[in-house]
């Protein structure tokens, strides 16, 4: 007698990791990601200028959102580092 799944028959989506490393879920839902030139090259820029760097901006185009969404499914589902 053939054995029964337990498995619901759905199929597990990828995730695009490049995607997953760039950007995170804020608690309201909302995608946020980092600005881009703060790694090298920053020697003359006002302090000012390079402070707004390490603030995350938030995705404002919803169709950008969509993409993100879809390239990562998994982004808000789960924390990095769960309870135990």
């Amino acid at each position: 007698m053939p054995r029964k799944s337990t498995k619901t028959g759905k199929y597990k989506l990828k995730t695009h990791k490049a995607t997953a490393k760039r950007f995170k879920v804020t608690g309201s839902g909302r995608i946020v990601r980092t600005r881009g030139g703060k790694s090298h090259l920053r020697r003359r820029t006002p302090k000012r200028t390079k402070l707004k760097f390490t603030r995350m901006q938030e995705v404002e185009v919803s169709a950008d959102a969509k993409r993100i969404r879809r390239l990562a499914p998994y982004l808000g589902k789960y924390k990095a580092n769960p309870p135990r």
